[in-house]
């Protein structure tokens, strides 16, 4: 607002009324109403016409100044709206309260709602199959506590990461639309990436102060029967979400009932490198095609999808839970429910956030009008998913029970095709309310009158041309063209000239026209009122409504499973508590879809006493394909989908790590091979033995020896010392001889052929380790030039009979050259003192002595 003139005695009422209101709302776009636009002032006028790429004008004057103004017609506001929430931008929005007519000065304006990205739940600023999370974190030294809801749902949750890995995968898996954090946060290249930050003062997290906060918004005295007191930093953060949406809001939130803590220990861990290596709901160039989702959707409901993604992106370890989803699903198929089951969830629409909009008293007609309809659907659901066998459905069952009671007030309350907006009429059915019945009988009939008016006017006068018309400025009259002026009786009186006709009005249609413009706005008004008591109607009904949802929505998972299964020949993975990986012919979920190729299935055994698989083969030989499906196929069996493979064997794995492809971190400052070796730390550091970990090409980004000797370290310490089942590929093939070595490791390889310099790649995984790695001929397939390959071949046959290549890293003849020169008199000095039995006066003396030799 640097460019903003705040004396506002050189401003008229209305800016003056304006400079108020932005006061208010100094970093939040505002929306300020005037007729049938709504428009933007100084800074916020050249930022909108930036954003929105709409025309930049101008009004009046502030201090000598024009005062820059860019608006947006009130009827398409929602379109802009979307598109600046998606650039993380927040508005305010300001509407006309004041009558005009009774007003002296400008309206009475006010801010109404605050649009955030984070807090929508408008149904045309929403991605109807993509959760939508305002998300809030706290750090405290090394530990962070998390807050995140989704206001379209109620669903309020919290963790406390324990590092700032945990913290990059939990914001990975989140995807916030809009992310708070506190003033003192000192981490921010951890939150870089995300839109819609918004920087919080420290106090709003103060602990106590959200507990009270909390408690005032559940009705409760204390947090204990969340099972949320052991979670105190992520308690701070909901307690800085909660305000930040009640001041937005300015409105009860009756739909957030609880809070629930989520614990790593409940889920298979997925850092952020694998979520983003396994393509689950994103691909690596940020789309939403080709991706796990992608194949695996086929929901009937908005809400549906939503729920799927959420159970890819945080597979459970609860042996329980999934066997009862397998139990389902088996049902499902069995039975050939899901066919009928998905017909009906197609009528139920998106009820989820429906509920979420009659709770904030934001629903149009139109969320009653498919909330009736959803609920039509019940009863027919009813008897066949209450006789399974199948616990889960059983349950599901008893939550989508019919509502007959609220079923039949929308019935009665809701016409069948309501208009968009309540302000339009009509909404209300005949027969709810006796009063409205009568003043939309009386507003209706003044269609009759005046036909029959026009006719017996007609008739009197002779004047064929005579009509009968009505508009908002000027009401009913009598309209005659100039050529039958004269014939105008006397009783008729002048409204209106025209060009070529004149309009008139008689004192018997000015008494109707005063009746049916009472009746209207006694109508509407009535109407209005009705609509708003139907909020508080069903306001009791809302916690039932959100059971409902939520477990519509898992049968709706649960029978899009039962349909991915038939429709794709998954089948059904045995799971058990006993560690150890066995897939039988598996196939890329993804990459199977997308080939117009037999896809080539393949097995893998990794056991106790098979712990570790070497795979060498050529570039496109399929070793990342192959590592990738295992991740995927082991993650779906933690969902509870059943799994592309003839069959399948899972023990519960606690994490997947991913460590494939390459690529850099420029902006902060990281190479590729820094960020290859950043993700290999992390996995070292954090794989256990019943962790599945994959190693893509481990070392290539640095010299050969070097390369060599980290992937052979690397191997080493996965093998023997995590013990963690490991699939890693490689092209160093001296890392085959490890298997010698280590009993729990086994080579594997891609298998392909060679004939007249050219390469056949076969996909197929068999024991032992590759003869060669082909690289030529995939340079020569990628379009190297004849002249390169040639030489290259020459290269290749010198460097093999100078035995360039040692058989294990510790044959190498080289002396590595360090990155920081120790041997320095300064560092000898260092080493050999005894700090701990230095006097004050004889460490004084040492420093001046270092300082002498620097």
């Amino acid at each position: 607002m640097a460019t903003q003139n705040l004396d506002n005695t050189s401003h008229t009422p209305m800016m003056r009324q304006y400079l108020a209101i932005k006061a208010e709302f100094p970093n939040i776009l505002v929306f300020y109403r005037m007729g049938d636009f709504y428009e933007l002032f100084f800074d916020d006028a050249k930022k909108a016409a930036d954003l929105l790429d709409i025309s930049l004008t101008a009004r009046g004057k502030s201090g000598g100044n024009a005062i820059p103004m860019a608006g947006v017609p009130y009827h398409a506001v929602e379109a802009y709206l979307a598109k600046l929430v998606k650039l993380g931008e927040s508005i305010a929005i300001c509407e006309q309260v004041g009558d005009p007519a009774t007003s002296k000065g400008p309206v009475e304006r006010k801010v109404v709602r605050i649009v955030t990205p984070g807090t929508i739940s408008d149904e045309a600023l929403l991605s109807e199959r993509q959760d939508n999370l305002l998300v809030s974190i706290f750090q405290n030294e090394n530990a962070f506590g998390l807050a995140y809801l989704d206001m379209t749902s109620g669903r309020f949750i919290i963790c406390q990461p324990q590092s700032s890995e945990q913290l990059q995968a939990e914001l990975q898996r989140l995807s916030p639309a809009e992310l708070l954090y506190p003033e003192s946060f000192t981490n921010e290249a951890l939150i870089s990436e995300f839109k819609g930050k918004r920087r919080r003062p420290d106090w709003e997290f103060d602990n106590q102060t959200s507990v009270a906060l909390l408690n005032q918004q559940f009705g409760t005295k204390e947090l204990k029967g969340f099972g949320v007191e052991s979670y105190p930093l992520g308690i701070a953060a909901a307690g800085c979400l909660l305000q930040y949406v009640k001041d937005t809001q300015r409105t009860a939130l009756p739909h957030i009932r609880s809070i629930k803590a989520e614990s790593a220990q409940q889920g298979v861990i997925l850092d952020a490198a694998t979520r983003r290596n396994l393509e689950l709901t994103q691909n690596l160039q940020g789309g939403l095609e080709n991706t796990l989702s992608s194949v695996l959707d086929r929901t009937s409901t908005p809400m549906g999808s939503r729920l799927l993604k959420r159970w890819l992106h945080f597979p459970l370890r609860d042996l329980t839970t999934l066997q009862a989803r397998q139990n389902a699903i088996t049902t499902l198929i069995e039975h050939e429910y899901y066919f009928d089951i998905q017909d009906l969830l197609k009528r139920i629409g998106d009820i989820e956030r429906i509920v979420a909009r009659i709770a904030l008293r934001s629903a149009r007609p139109r969320d009653f009008a498919r909330l009736k309809s959803a609920l039509h659907v019940l009863p027919e659901l009813q008897p066949i998913i209450s006789t399974t066998n199948s616990t889960l459905l059983t349950h599901i069952a008893e939550d989508t029970k019919p509502i007959p009671s609220l079923s039949r007030l929308l019935d009665n309350a809701i016409v069948e095709n309501p208009p968009v907006l309540i302000r339009d009429g009509g909404v209300i059915a005949p027969g709810y309310h006796q009063e409205l019945d009568t003043l939309r009988d009386l507003s209706q009939g003044a269609t009759e009158f005046l036909a029959q008016l026009e006719q017996r006017e007609k008739e009197r006068t002779g004047i064929q041309s005579l009509k009968v018309g009505y508009n908002k400025v000027h009401g009913f009259y009598i309209e005659i063209s100039r050529a039958n002026a004269n014939e105008v009786p006397e009783e008729y009186i002048r409204r209106q000239t025209l060009k070529n006709n004149e309009r008139f009005i008689t004192e018997e249609l000015k008494s109707h026209e005063e009746r049916v413009l009472t009746a209207q706005s006694k109508f509407l008004a009535l109407e209005k009122k009705l609509y708003d008591e139907l909020f508080d109607i069903i306001l009791p009904d809302i916690a039932q409504l959100q059971s409902l949802a939520a477990s519509l929505a898992a049968l709706d998972v649960l029978t899009n499973f039962a349909e991915r299964a038939e429709s794709l020949q998954y089948t059904q993975p045995q799971l058990e508590e006993t560690p150890g990986i066995y897939i039988e012919a598996g196939r890329h979920p993804v990459v199977e879809q997308m080939t117009v190729d037999p896809f080539i299935a393949n097995p893998v055994e990794l056991t106790n006493s098979r712990k570790m698989l070497i795979i060498t083969g050529p570039n496109m030989g399929g070793k990342s394909t192959y590592m990738r499906q295992t991740a995927l196929i082991v993650l779906l069996a933690h969902v509870g989908c059943f799994v592309p493979a003839e069959s399948a064997k899972i023990g519960l794995v606690d994490r997947i790590f991913t460590r494939i492809g390459a690529s850099d971190d420029l902006a902060s400052g990281r190479s590729t091979f820094m960020v290859e070796m950043t993700e290999t730390a992390n996995i070292l550091h954090n794989a256990t033995s019943s962790s599945l970990v994959l190693l893509d090409e481990i070392g290539r980004g640095t010299s050969t020896y070097d390369g060599l000797s980290l992937a052979w370290a690397c191997a080493e310490m996965l093998a023997v010392n995590t013990k963690a089942f490991t699939l890693f590929a490689s092209h160093y093939f001296e890392l085959t001889l490890l298997a010698e070595q280590i009993p729990t490791l086994a080579n594997v390889h891609l298998d392909a052929k060679e004939h007249d310099d050219k390469i056949i790649f076969m996909h197929a995984v068999q024991e032992g380790a590759a003869s060669k790695s082909f690289g030529l001929q995939v340079a020569q397939l990628a379009g190297v030039p004849r002249v390169v390959i040639q030489r290259a071949k020459q290269k290749l046959k010198e460097l093999e009979t100078q035995q360039t290549y040692c058989q294990t890293p510790s044959e190498a003849t080289y002396e590595q050259l360090t990155l920081v020169e120790t041997n320095h008199p300064v560092v000898t000095a260092l080493e050999s003192t005894d700090i701990d039995n230095l006097t004050p006066r004889q460490a004084l003396d040492l420093l001046y002595k270092l300082k002498e030799n620097v």
